[in-house]
């Protein structure tokens, strides 16, 4: 018997176009569809917490927030701590997984997509997921993009417009496209 293809997106297995299960893929995401629809049209933070949730398959603490609109194409394979501040026009392509730890904050129209397709045109229509983890008290700044297998360190900072391909250690803010380590051994005055 073949693996479920959701066990085998979060063990990081590459889909073919032609798996008999691909289907699967479209289907839950308009299931996520429908009720992204109903969060994004919500302004009761608690119904906002529920309905992502549902979408995660996960409590999400009454400590987190989010701002509508989100957009998640599968949230099965995303948590999400305690303490987190979503802003506006996030996108999460989660079947790869999505790890967001608690303290983060993610500012408005950040993108984490934890999916890609190989180069190779014959090749392409290939899903080629890679988990994306966000560490404790990171701050992904405005309009930057995580791309798939990054992890942002510890209290990172990734600087506004930034494209993040490679890891971010703890304790320093990146900036640019590609993003690269700006500033080292930022200081951490309090907790």
């Amino acid at each position: 018997m073949e693996k479920d293809i959701f066990e085998r997106l979060v063990v990081g297995e590459p889909i073919p176009s032609n798996d008999p299960q691909r289907h699967r893929l479209r289907d839950a995401s308009y299931q996520t569809i429908g009720l992204l629809q109903e969060m994004n049209n919500s302004s009761d933070p608690e119904e906002i917490r529920i309905l992502l949730g549902k979408i995660t398959g996960g409590e999400i603490s009454d400590t987190t927030a989010v701002f509508p609109p989100l957009y998640i194409n599968y949230g099965k394979h995303t948590s999400i701590g305690k303490n987190v501040f979503i802003n506006f026009n996030c996108t999460m392509l989660g079947l790869g997984g999505i790890t967001i730890e608690d303290g983060v904050l993610l500012a408005p129209n950040v993108s984490l997509l934890s999916e890609a397709h190989p180069l190779e045109p014959s090749q392409r229509q290939t899903l080629v997921p890679k988990p994306i983890h966000i560490r404790k008290n990171a701050w992904i700044g405005a309009n930057a993009t995580i791309l798939p297998g990054v992890t942002v360190g510890e209290n990172s900072v990734v600087a506004a417009g930034a494209v993040v391909s490679k890891d971010v250690p703890n304790n320093v803010v990146v900036g640019g496209v590609p993003a690269k380590v700006i500033k080292n051994s930022l200081t951490i005055k309090g907790n």
